[in-house]
């Protein structure tokens, strides 16, 4: 058998930062969902599996100092440039891995018990051995109590579409070359079949959204997405299964707002909702009705449900911050997919938050009070604009949290900017995770940690045109991309600016610089 056991490994997976497998996100979904969460005002540990380039292990890791951090990748490109990444901030808490799932399952690595354990991208693209070798990691290390995300491409949502990554596959097995060759023949070959009149497409509208990503989205998302011979959308109640043989509940989803599931219900499919009993057949049907394609579950080891009371406790320890910037106007804070006949009540509250949290985060109660609403409803509403992406929610422990480590990080992430653009986050010890940073607001990171004196944005735009030359040459342009860079630096004055006005309040706020 190959080393990579049908998955892709001959090209790197873009890296990324994501939000959702951060312990304090992870928490406070058990919060919102009842359940217990992992406390994290004290030492935990933490393992993230197929952690690729690993950036977000290193952005947890530099949020989350008092934590003791792990990540595995079977990839050696990918441990090598994540070893890279956490020597360059300096992580003295996260440790990186090269070896593979059946590796870990056999206890062939020295770990201590933990207390999460996340994958991103994982457990539906690789092959049921492998599955089953996530599941006895999770059986072997997984502390009572411990919580675990994973995320997969589920069913029914990609009934539809199964073809068209069977006919992707199919073609790049049958063309070998380069992953991006055999990528970009496939897209080729797609597109030719679209105009010839097949019927499949043409019967098929939904599909649009797959075939703009087929044809958008980078060659080694891609690849991974539709190469790998372990791929398999699954069905809930399948995974339920799984992680019943590691004595795992589920506690609901990880998007914090979808722990108010009833708010993306329309009246007759609540009604449905609740004459089913059963959990699984809850958040199977569920996943008919919304015709779901992708899941984030969280699953805990001996869920305990909290009492009304106890959840209060609970809530009373988490804030909400701003991310989004106040460009003026109305904005709209509501998350996709809410039942239109609830949206309209629910806006003004929303806006009247984001306006209270445009001077910095506030805690869960301060909100409740200013609303004059219970806390229990100052939290549906903050997880409304957490989910919306105008907002974050937050541990009021995490203001507490050493800022040092991800400063350090932050600035080598922010120097590497010059040398390309695969690093698009900083992190935040308040937020427990990172905030979302475009290639210019890197540079000005850079600019205003070299020379904390510099404020004004003429000095600033003079050494962020100077840093984005030196872009320019490091990467090298296409006709596409040329194009995108002047663009970009024909607007760079008032990019600039509105960035020191609008997005530096945000970081300093958030103890991101």
């Amino acid at each position: 058998m190959d080393w990579n056991d049908g998955y892709v490994a001959d090209i790197a997976y873009p890296a990324a930062f994501f939000p959702e497998q951060s312990p304090t996100h992870l928490s406070i979904a058990c919060v919102l969902n009842g359940v217990e969460p992992v406390p994290l005002d004290r030492p935990f540990t933490y393992f993230e599996l197929g952690a690729g380039m690993g950036l977000t292990a290193s952005v947890l890791a530099a949020s989350h100092p008092h934590g003791r951090f792990y990540a595995n990748d079977f990839q050696p490109a990918h441990v090598a440039s994540a070893r890279a990444l956490a020597e360059a901030g300096e992580l003295d808490n996260l440790t990186l891995l090269e070896c593979s799932f059946a590796d870990l399952a056999a206890g062939k690595i020295d770990l201590p018990p933990l207390d999460f354990i996340t994958m991103y991208g994982v457990y539906s693209w690789v092959t049921p051995e492998n599955r089953r070798h996530v599941v006895d990691f999770i059986a072997r290390y997984l502390k009572p109590g411990g919580i675990v995300y994973v995320n997969y491409n589920a069913m029914p949502g990609w009934a539809g579409a199964l073809p068209l990554q069977r006919i992707v596959l199919e073609h790049a097995a049958r063309h070998p070359a380069g992953r991006e060759r055999q990528v970009a023949q496939a897209r080729d070959f797609v597109n030719a079949l679209i105009a010839t009149g097949t019927r499949y497409f043409d019967d098929n509208p939904a599909l649009r959204h797959r075939l703009d990503s087929l044809a958008d989205s980078k060659a080694g998302y891609l690849a991974h997405e539709y190469l790998n011979r372990g791929w398999e959308p699954l069905y809930h109640a399948d995974v339920v299964a799984d992680m019943a043989n590691a004595k795992l509940d589920f506690a609901g989803p990880a998007n914090p707002a979808h722990a108010y599931e009833t708010l993306f219900l329309d009246e007759r499919q609540r009604a449905t909702l609740a004459s089913i009993d059963d959990g699984v057949m809850r958040e199977t049907v569920k996943d008919y009705l919304h015709n779901t394609s992708f899941r984030e579950d969280v699953m805990v080891r001996g869920a305990r449900r909290m009492s009304a009371a106890r959840q209060a406790e609970w809530l009373a320890r988490i804030g909400l911050a701003r991310t989004s910037v106040d460009a003026g106007g109305d904005t709209d804070p509501l998350p996709p997919g809410l039942d239109t006949s609830q949206a309209a009540a629910l806006l003004p509250p929303l806006r009247r938050i984001l306006r209270q949290l445009t001077d910095g985060p506030l805690p869960l109660a301060s909100l409740a009070a200013a609303l004059d609403v219970p806390l229990a409803q100052a939290a549906r509403l903050a997880a409304l604009l957490a989910s919306s992406g105008h907002a974050t929610l937050f541990l009021l422990d995490g203001a507490l949290t050493d800022a040092r480590p991800a400063r350090a990080l932050n600035r080598a992430i922010a120097r590497d900017a010059v040398h390309g653009d695969q690093y698009q986050v900083l992190a935040s010890p308040v937020l427990g995770g990172g905030l979302r940073a475009g290639l210019v607001q890197r540079l000005i990171y850079t600019v205003l940690t070299d020379r904390p004196d510099v404020s004004d944005s003429d000095t600033v735009l003079a050494a962020v045109r100077q840093k984005l030359e030196r872009y320019r040459e490091a990467v090298g342009c296409d006709s596409s991309q040329a194009a995108q860079l002047a663009a970009l630096t024909a607007g760079l004055p008032q990019t600039v600016e509105a960035i020191l006005r609008l997005r530096v309040p945000v970081w300093r706020a958030l103890q991101v610089l």
